[in-house]
């Protein structure tokens, strides 16, 4: 029962919030919904699991081994290897072994390889960044699609109130025999044009914000409303702090960590043994156990004839990478280059707009009056209702446009 409470008070705090999103709540929760987030807590179980591993080299390790080995003519039998217990060698051996060995020194191989593994990690997260910020820019689409819906649909209000206007304006000049039937019957057209774009406009909207919904894992209804974003400042001299670079820098480091490693292989180990032996008495006089022990110094030498190869790979791989990291910025620059341009385009055009507007107004007040007077026709009148709207709906376009231009933009830099 408190659980249901529990959840019904959640639902209640939570539902007013999804009335109204703004664009950082839609990236967030996009990044929070999106399946490629679990990868980060695998990632971090696989990094623990490897280094876990890599520690476990450090602990003893035994061996168990068991033979059966026969010989021919083992020995040749005189008077004196008689007297001597040898003469009566077995030509068979059966014998079973245990043996414990620590490893006492590496030459820094575990520690190189710990580095390595964590490095490793930190290299696949960045990747995984970079995946999880392109959800950004399909946010963004949607977002401002449902924007510029919003604004149409705003900008169709006024149409359709206009022609309320036109059509009042219209009959009462029919009452007084300056318009007819046929004036009204095009004033109604014009209605029923603006209510089918109402239509199209309201099923579009539904698409996108059940595509928002579906991206950002809530449930989202006609009632939902986007918080308009504020303009964002514009600098020429932003810097750009894209996911991608941390990639290739954890690429850099992770080659630079594989290059100390080399280090580790041309250096000796040292580890200590025990061993324990059991046989089934080959010549009388051994005993059948023994026990052995001591120290074993290990040194490959063929890191040797690679290290000089080796270097050089790991320097051609930073030279790619320097080489990947270099074209990102060219093409990141070209961006900012053409998104910087659209931004000052539309600042200009919404400079213009609200004159044209305003032209627009006064040439549709004054067609009314020359109606009204009678020197001038229904249609022209409508043409010029058009007009106006046309204009309005294209400020408004071109303000969505510049809001969108900029938080390309921001997208683009991730500043």
């Amino acid at each position: 029962m408190k659980r249901k409470i529990l959840v019904f008070i959640l639902s209640i705090l939570i539902s007013p919030c999804l009335a109204q999103l703004d664009i950082d709540q839609c990236h967030d929760m996009a990044r929070q919904q999106y399946p490629l987030i679990k990868q980060y807590g695998l990632l971090e179980k696989s990094e623990a699991y490897t280094l876990s591993n890599a520690m476990k080299a450090f602990l003893p390790e035994v061996k168990f081994s068991f033979g059966a080995n026969g010989f021919t003519d083992p020995t040749n039998s005189s008077p004196k290897t008689d007297a001597m217990g040898m003469g009566d060698m077995k030509n068979y051996l059966l014998n079973g072994s245990i043996q414990i060995s620590e490893l006492i020194y590496d030459g820094g191989a575990i520690s190189a390889q710990r580095k390595l593994i964590k490095a490793q990690a930190e290299a696949d997260k960045k990747q995984l960044d970079v995946r999880l910020y392109e959800i950004n820019q399909r946010v963004n689409q949607l977002y401002f699609g449902i924007l510029m819906i919003d604004e149409q649909s705003k900008q169709l209000k006024l149409l359709q109130n206009d022609l309320t206007l036109s059509l009042n304006t219209v009959q009462s000049l029919m009452n007084g025999g300056l318009a007819n039937q046929s004036d009204v019957d095009a004033v109604k057209v014009e209605q029923l044009r603006a209510a089918q774009q109402e239509s199209s406009l309201r099923t579009s909207r539904k698409s996108y914000i059940q595509m928002l919904g579906l991206f950002i894992g809530k449930a989202l209804d006609e009632k939902t409303t986007l918080e308009k974003p504020v303009p964002l400042p514009i600098s020429k001299s932003q810097g750009v702090l894209r996911p991608e670079l941390s990639y290739y820098a954890a690429q850099q480091n992770l080659l630079d960590t594989q290059r100390k490693s080399l280090t580790a292989r041309l250096l000796p180990q040292l580890s200590a043994f025990a061993m324990g032996m059991y046989h089934n008495k080959v010549l009388d006089m051994m005993k059948p156990a023994m026990l052995a022990g001591g120290i074993t110094l290990s040194w490959k030498i063929s890191p040797f004839y690679t290290r000089k190869n080796d270097l050089r790979s790991i320097e051609t791989k930073k030279s790619m990478i320097d080489q990947e990291r270099e074209t990102f910025l060219f093409n990141i620059h070209l961006q900012n280059e053409k998104e910087q341009s659209v931004v000052e385009d539309l600042r200009e055009k919404l400079n213009q707009d609200d004159e044209i507007i305003r032209l627009r107004e006064n040439i549709h007040n004054v067609s009314v009056t020359k109606v009204q007077n009678g020197i001038q026709t229904i249609n022209e009148m409508l043409r010029d209702v058009n007009a106006v709207n046309e204009a309005r709906q294209q400020k408004s376009i071109h303000e969505i446009q510049l809001l969108e231009a900029m938080y390309q933009l921001k997208n683009i830099n991730n500043n």
